[in-house]
């Protein structure tokens, strides 16, 4: 565990469990992180992995079981008050009044933070103008869509300019486009020096948002590192092959695993075989071969650089968004 004076915030051995019919279920199983000052930093797992869990607890949200946490040099656990005026967090839900204007919304939040009526008008039009809500800032906000409702809810969780901004899953139900969008909002408040704690299981959100990730499981830590760190452990370009004859047999992938391009293989579940491979413009042609001489039709194939739903493939066994699909059927 680092210990620098740019740590904002720090976990040791954080654990949290609930009741359940029979043994209690552990959400948050030791889990130790750092977070350095002015870092985007995702949370990144399925469903029910315990991301939300931790940030609810980083936002003294629940009590902690066990373990150790410090925000913005505050001890969760101790202070939690002190924590609250060092932070800003928006939930999956948001919190705006829906009969009020956005402006409004905004003027009250910073007063109950305790700003003056100058400080608040000067902080509110800053906001205005940097996450662009101006076209719409003296509207109720019921009349809001998806994504206008989601910028103000950013406002609304810095308008007193925090130490950190916590996001729990904030694109979550949001169209590509107002996706993109509050992307690249967040993306601007990252230069501007915030530290953003984001949770979220959206691979691509993780991959353009975030200077540094932690993969969590079962309520443990996978892997964490950037992602280009993380990514550059799956060497090679990812090839994936779907096959005619679902058939093939084990003869064919012992034959394919032994071609000197291929570094690694597996199968899915709807019978296609995953190839990490050197350079895959040069592997495709030698694998396209290869099956031709043993009579095996190729009905799909695809090829991309590596993923982090490939680097939690490699680590876990099974892809990100299946992991997520299967948590949500159990719970």
């Amino acid at each position: 565990m680092i210990k620098l004076d740019d740590v904002v915030i720090e976990t040791e051995d954080l654990r949290k469990s609930f009741k359940g019919h029979g043994e209690p279920v552990q959400a948050v199983r030791g889990v130790s992180m750092s977070v350095r000052r002015g870092e985007v930093f995702g949370f990144l797992g399925p469903n029910g992995a315990g991301k939300t869990t931790t940030l609810r607890m980083l936002t003294t949200l629940l009590p902690i079981d066990e373990g150790r946490a410090v925000v913005a040099g505050c001890d969760v656990r101790t202070t939690p008050g002190r924590v609250r005026r060092r932070i800003g967090y928006v939930s999956q839900l948001g919190g705006a009044d829906d009969l009020a204007s956005g402006r409004e919304n905004l003027i009250l939040q910073g007063r109950l933070y305790g700003l003056g009526p100058a400080e608040v008008s000067r902080r509110v039009a800053e906001l205005i103008e940097l996450l662009d809500l101006g076209e719409f800032a003296d509207r109720r906000v019921k009349t809001y869509s998806g994504g206008q409702r989601r910028r103000l809810d950013v406002a609304l969780g810095i308008v007193h300019e925090p130490e950190v901004l916590f996001l729990d899953e904030p694109t979550t139900g949001l169209d590509p486009q107002n996706r993109a969008n509050l992307w690249s909002h967040l993306g601007k408040l990252g230069e501007r020096g915030t530290t953003i704690f984001l949770t979220t299981h959206y691979l691509e959100e993780a991959d353009a948002l975030c200077d540094r990730v932690t993969i969590i499981d079962h309520g443990m830590i996978v892997i964490e590192g950037s992602p280009q760190e993380l990514k550059r452990q799956v060497a090679g370009d990812t090839v994936v092959l779907g096959l005619r004859d679902e058939a093939h047999g084990p003869a064919l992938l012992a034959e394919l695993r032994e071609q000197p391009y291929v570094r690694e293989l597996s199968t899915e579940g709807d019978g296609a075989v995953r190839l990490y491979v050197d350079e895959g413009s040069a592997a495709i042609p030698e694998l396209l071969r290869l099956l031709e001489r043993r009579g095996v039709g190729v009905q799909t194939l695809s090829l991309s650089e590596p993923t982090l739903d490939d680097v939690f493939l490699r680590q876990t066994g099974r892809k990100l968004r299946d992991a997520g699909a299967v948590q949500e059927q159990a719970a």
